[in-house]
């Protein structure tokens, strides 16, 4: 079971990626802390592993708290990174209460409802990116779009946040 991890962090204007083992890491706390030894005030881990899933987790400079995101929680049965990110996550809450309401696709609102209870429903904080140039909304159709693959969801992520070249060269 392989799986890509990369911390990208942005200091004023400028990206910088680097990929990271997280082979050794026990809990979210581990993972936290070896986004948060990356120097920068933006800081993104990116993970996919085996074209299942994506997370994605952001301890930005002077914010002590990890906002984190996993398209599937089924990946948390069968992976065991995927547990260890999931291990406090809750099933994403009904966009129609987010602060985005009013750029919720109904559509899309209805079929993220209607997947919830399922193994693979998303979990965590679908607004770990907003800031970044993806929505709540965005990331969750991204995720819901049949044929998208997880390291998909990251390239789109990265192009919104303009950080695309850096990840793609660490990816090369």
């Amino acid at each position: 079971m392989s799986y890509f991890a990369a911390v990208l962090t942005r200091t004023k204007d400028r990206w910088r990626g680097v990929e990271v083992d997280l082979d050794d890491c026990e809990s979210m706390d581990y993972i936290a802390d070896v986004v948060s030894d990356e120097p920068g005030d933006v800081r993104l881990l990116v993970v996919e592993q085996d074209d299942e899933y994506v997370a994605l987790a952001r301890v930005d400079a002077g914010d002590d708290e990890v906002h984190v995101f996993l398209s599937d929680g089924h990946a948390a049965d069968a992976y065991p990174l995927a547990v260890l990110i999931a291990e406090e996550l809750q099933e994403i809450a009904d966009p129609a209460e987010s602060d985005e309401s009013d750029e919720i696709d109904d559509e899309l609102a209805s079929d993220v409802l209607a997947a919830a209870g399922h193994d693979s429903t998303p979990l965590g904080d679908a607004s770990v990116v907003a800031d970044l140039g993806t929505s709540a909304t965005e990331l969750l159709g991204l995720c819901a779009h049949e044929g998208t693959l997880p390291i998909d969801v990251i390239v789109a992520v990265c192009e919104k946040a303009g950080c695309a070249d850096e990840f793609e060269a660490i990816r090369a």
